[in-house]
């Protein structure tokens, strides 16, 4: 009814409850009109004046509607109510609300036929507690159904924040098991440069290292970074690694200009760029060359990591490679659902390559 929301009804102060608020005076409202457009049709056709009847029908409907306010507001109270037991208790109080809807009709009857006396029609009297009955019976049902309606949306927004929020945890996760198999990997090399007797490089290496751990860990790992950027703290590592391997490795990195600003997940390309240091200048005498490459096609990102491997050796295993290539997948896979690509292998020419596909974006 129209005033079904006018009473001081115990919403919590969420989103959620405001708009149930607000839909309910806007159904109730709709739900008075059609029972009085409805009532003044059947009257009408019944013989009854409509103009004449509508004062009448007004006030009765008024009451009604205080009512249907009363009966709203204890089925809010009661919300936690398992549905069968909400069920009975609407047709319970549906009954009741028939009879006084009765009583109010043949109140006014009464005054709208003073000083003579009113008739008592026991079949009228059952018929407008029938029809009072499924009045409040129907409205009672309109609003659980839009109850549950929001209760099911907010239920939905609320799972969808939860995964959201797993999501980002596994993905800051993710990306801090990359620190530490990096940093291990970093003093490894510093410790083999101080047994050479190189102490200028392995100092060198520190502050490198120093620098490059400053700005990846100031790094928000649900942030992204534009592409330049992301290559930059690579070639920032690999610097770090050459200083170990400056005889025979050469770093390669051909990056587009147009494909500069195009956004791309943080440190994505790390644990790929580790994993061809540690499974090709580690692995293989002579010299390597380890390359970065990026390209656009048919609207998508590609982004490639290549290194040379020995002619002997097997495709890299183990649980360290295995790691980084996990993280990698999860975290494409994660961030672009069915919009990714990744794949590994070693190429015609004997080389390993890794290839990353996504979207290309906008910054």
């Amino acid at each position: 009814m129209s005033t079904v929301s006018s009473l001081p009804f115990v919403f919590h102060a969420d989103q959620s409850e405001s708009q149930l608020q607000r839909a309910t005076l806007r159904f109730g409202g709709l739900y008075l009109v059609a029972v009085f457009l409805s009532s003044s049709l059947l009257w009408g056709l019944a013989g009854t004046d409509p103009i004449d009847s509508a004062i009448g029908k007004v006030f009765l409907l008024s009451g009604a509607a205080l009512l249907a306010a009363i009966l709203t507001m204890l089925l809010v109270r009661l919300k936690a109510l398992p549905l069968p037991a909400k069920a009975a208790l609407c047709f319970v109080l549906s009954l009741v609300g028939g009879v006084l809807y009765c009583g109010i009709d043949h109140a006014i009857y009464t005054i709208c036929v003073y000083p003579e006396a009113p008739v008592i029609d026991m079949t009228n009297i059952a018929y407008n507690v029938i029809y009072g009955t499924s009045l409040y019976f129907g409205w009672s049902c309109l609003f659980l159904a839009l109850s549950y309606s929001f209760d099911l949306r907010d239920r939905e927004r609320r799972l969808a924040q939860m995964r959201e929020e797993a999501m980002a945890a596994q993905m800051r996760a993710l990306r801090y098991q990359l620190n530490p198999h990096f940093l291990f990997n970093t003093l490894n090399s510093m410790a083999g440069l101080i047994e050479e007797g190189e102490r200028d490089d392995a100092r060198d290496m520190v502050f490198s290292l120093s620098a490059y751990l400053r700005t990846t860990l100031a790094l928000d790992p649900l942030q992204d970074l534009p592409l330049e950027d992301e290559v930059a703290l690579q070639a920032g590592y690999l610097t770090i690694e050459q200083r170990r391997f400056s005889d025979r490795m050469a770093v390669e990195i051909d990056l587009p200009e147009d494909l500069r600003k195009v956004p791309v997940p943080s440190l994505i390309l790390q644990p790929l760029v580790e994993n061809a240091v540690k499974h090709g200048a580690c692995r293989k005498t002579g010299g390597v060359t380890i390359a970065i490459r990026a390209r656009q096609e048919a609207g998508r990102l590609w982004l490639v990591v290549e290194n040379d491997m020995a002619p002997a050796d097997r495709l890299p295993g183990g649980a360290s490679f295995g790691i980084g290539l996990r993280n990698v997948g999860e975290r494409l896979s994660r961030r672009f659902p069915d919009a990714s690509g990744f794949h590994y292998g070693r190429t015609s020419d004997g080389r390993f390559r890794v290839t990353l596909t996504m979207p290309i974006r906008t910054a």
